[in-house]
């Protein structure tokens, strides 16, 4: 019998409540701990520093209204009612009631059925989900069995004692019941497991409106590579919006377009999910881009908070209404709290309004895209070259003044007669209207420098080895030379290769590399992307400085792939000065 029989699956798109209410700002303290793709755990004492440092950065005029505990809070036996044990001795109380007295509404996180990875079961049914256990014993049925009756009721207890927000991950609608296999189709087992989640969110959300419920890995969307066009292949049901308030688009990784900052490769990544979410029918504020991670562990490449403002920038930009910030609040500074609290203010009004849109190309494409909010008076345009040559777009400003309020450091965009000049991989702000008032001028980033000029060189690149090219190409006079190389598969696709995750995986630059020399000698590069990437890569992209290079001998550049299958590898070379 199902988990709610009787229970009434509202029609499409009736749910009032539906979408958060207003655009919300919320701290997630995944990344500050990694037991996925690396070995950092969850503690009391992590999660209450973090605490502290999001109460700082409150002080400081930072926005931020929830704080959500992410995975692993949860002992293995305890069916979600108990706190880990080891990590959690005195359970949550001192937390909720920190976050009560901050003003900080708490948020958890919930596995939807999955109960194990790789590593084994992190969660161990209890008496109430044995007869939900799945003919595959690491997920659980939802509609037959205790389970999900069992979960409405946890969300329930931990409802009343304050929490707000709920994160839902790792849905598997196949799950399936010995007892219930043989009476279904696949389909129709999807579809009643789909029912059934739905159904107990719904009532949840109707006994408890205040409530946010956000969805994560599992509810639909291509979230893997960037290629386009872009496909509905994976189409996203549209019933999860009369359920989740928002949906995610991705955790943080890298795009396919290879690019010498290794982090705006990751920002274009986000860019284009939302662009393919949006394609398929979600509005932009109902899309959580997940895209603000800074932090020491491994899920986040053990970024830091390198280049952590135009990740920012974008991030507020793209118009979602769950503005999330993951990590080590720690590493943001009192003055990086006041650049914070001033970005937010300036895009947080045009998010309440709904006015903001995309334009431009598909950010996979290489090609300049943007997104612009709307105000009565004026306008922000958060605009993005992925490419690799210097570039130049009309704005479409309604005959409003413009302004550049913000740049990566290097190339200085200009704007003349409506027109936007702006360098390879650069990221700028421009003000239109009010906006080109003084106080809106946020600088520029010493993070992230873009080359002064950048200009392809003549290269012929031959096969000369499995999943190996080599290439000559003769440097110029005072400039270094940047050189990307891809590699696509059998499918004409590209082709993401994996090293494993921390501590124990390879670096890319150990599976992906780049090697140039002058006659016997073997010139030092500059790289980015030697990291252990969970999420793999399909690109290299390395530099050489000008005063490592003879300018009177050209350069042999050897690119070449530890992987096993044949590839296709393509190599471009770039004469750059900074």
């Amino acid at each position: 019998m199902g988990a709610l029989a009787g229970a009434r699956l509202l029609p499409l798109h009736s749910t009032p409540f539906s979408g958060p209410r207003r655009p919300v700002f919320v701290y997630n303290n995944w990344s500050a701990y990694d037991e996925l793709s690396d070995n950092v755990v969850q503690t009391e004492t992590l999660a209450m520093r973090e605490l502290n440092e999001l109460i700082r950065l409150k002080k400081k005029g930072v926005q931020m209204d929830y704080y959500v505990m992410d995975a692993f809070w949860f002992d293995k036996y305890g069916g979600y009612r108990t706190w880990h044990k080891e990590h959690w001795p005195n359970g949550p109380d001192k937390w909720l009631k920190a976050c009560h007295d901050n003003k900080i509404l708490p948020g958890m996180w919930f596995s939807s059925n999955l109960i194990a990875t790789h590593d084994g079961r992190f969660l161990e049914p209890v008496p109430e989900w044995q007869d939900s256990v799945a003919t595959d014993p690491n997920i659980l049925c939802l509609f037959d069995g205790g389970y999900l009756r069992h979960l409405a009721q946890t969300l329930q207890q931990w409802y009343d004692k304050g929490v707000r927000l709920f994160k839902f991950d790792f849905a598997y609608f196949e799950a399936v019941t010995p007892a219930a296999k043989n009476k279904f189709t696949k389909e129709e087992i999807e579809e009643k497991n789909k029912v059934a989640f739905m159904t107990m969110l719904q009532t949840f959300r109707r006994h408890n409106n205040d409530v946010l419920i956000t969805g994560y890995n599992g509810f639909g969307g291509n979230m893997e590579n960037t290629f386009t066009p872009f496909s509905k292949v994976e189409k996203i049901d549209a019933r999860w919006l009369d359920t989740f308030d928002t949906l995610y688009s991705g955790d943080p990784r890298f795009s396919d377009t290879p690019m010498m900052n290794i982090w705006r490769s990751q920002d274009n990544y986000s860019d284009h999910m939302v662009r393919q979410f949006q394609y398929n029918g979600l509005p932009l504020r109902r899309i959580d881009s997940c895209a603000f991670m800074i932090g020491t562990t491994g899920t986040c490449y053990y970024r830091g908070h390198h280049a952590w403002k135009g990740m920012l920038l974008l991030e507020l930009a793209r118009g979602g209404w769950m503005n999330v910030y993951h990590g080590n609040l720690e590493l943001l500074t009192d003055e990086d709290a006041a650049w914070f609290s001033k970005a937010q203010q300036m895009y947080h009004p045009l998010q309440k309004l709904d006015a903001i849109t995309t334009f431009g190309a598909i950010p996979g494409t290489d090609q300049p895209y943007g997104f612009k909010g709307t105000g009565a008076g004026g306008a922000l345009y958060t605009i993005v070259n992925p490419g690799q040559d210097i570039t130049t777009l009309t704005l479409t400003s309604d005959n409003h003044p413009t302004r550049i309020l913000y740049a990566d450091s290097g190339f200085i965009p200009v704007i003349k007669e409506g027109r936007l000049t702006l360098g390879a991989e650069q990221l700028v702000v421009i003000g239109a209207g009010e906006y080109t008032a003084a106080q809106y001028t946020l600088g520029t980033d010493k993070d992230i420098r873009i080359p002064l000029t950048q200009q392809k060189l003549t290269a012929s690149f031959t096969p000369t080895g499995h999943n190996t090219i080599e290439g000559e190409v003769q440097p110029m006079a005072g400039k270094d030379i940047r050189i990307l190389l891809q590699q696509f598969g059998g499918d004409g696709f590209p082709y993401r290769s994996w090293g494993g995750a921390p501590p124990d995986g390879k670096k890319m630059d150990a599976l992906i590399r780049i090697v140039v020399r002058q006659k016997e000698k073997t010139l030092s590069t500059h790289v980015e992307y030697d990291k252990m990437i969970w999420s793999g890569l399909s690109w290299a992209a390395a530099e050489i400085p000008v005063d490592a290079i003879d300018i009177n001998i050209p350069l042999n550049i050897t690119c070449y792939s530890a992987g096993k299958d044949p590839l296709r590898l393509e190599a471009r070379v770039y004469a750059v000065s900074y």
